[in-house]
């Protein structure tokens, strides 16, 4: 550009110039600053919008009857679920419970048997002792009987036996060897 002046516009000084510069750059400057309050300002009616979209969803979710029969069947079945297992727990205890008991009963069963068995064989055992005993008393009594008159007379067939049964030694008079004892 050239300093000659149109005839259609008057001469700009260099202040007029940097003044004008000034002010558009100061416009510019609020302008941009403008926007960005706009900008932010949308941005923030945008993120309200949006929660208030997604809020509005929830609560039509939520009033929803079949999502919410969906829910109160979920959470029925939830708990229904966990009362089950515990009952199935608490069967399985018991179940568990019975079968060590009938085990018992059946290791008490057969114990009260064998005792019951034992029970008749030793009073077997007892009425066999009883008619041995008194056999045996018999026999002890015969036994008495035949060492109280067998014995002197077999231990006094030997000088030494008739000694210790304080008799003597003597010869018959038909010279046979005899024990003799004289009682006064």
């Amino acid at each position: 550009m050239t300093d000659e002046t149109s005839p259609d516009r008057p001469p700009l000084f260099d202040e007029a110039l940097q003044e004008q510069l000034d002010r558009m750059a100061d416009l510019t400057i609020d302008m941009s600053e403008q926007v960005n309050e706009q900008t932010r300002a949308i941005n923030h009616i945008s993120t309200v919008a949006s929660e208030a979209r997604r809020a509005a969803k929830a609560a039509e979710k939520q009033t929803d009857p079949e999502h919410y029969g969906e829910l109160v069947g979920q959470t029925i079945e939830g708990r229904i679920n966990e009362t089950i297992k515990r009952m199935d727990r608490a069967s399985a205890e018991i179940l568990n419970g019975i079968q060590r008991s009938n085990a018992s009963f059946q290791e008490t069963t057969t114990m009260h048997s064998n005792t019951l068995s034992l029970m008749g064989e030793l009073r077997e055992q007892q009425q066999k002792d009883r008619q041995l005993s008194r056999w045996v008393g018999l026999g002890g009594v015969v036994l008495a009987m035949v060492m109280t008159v067998a014995l002197p007379r077999f231990i006094a067939a030997y000088p030494s036996g008739c000694a210790v049964l304080g008799g003597s030694w003597q010869t018959t008079t038909t010279g046979t060897p005899a024990c003799v004892s004289y009682y006064p």
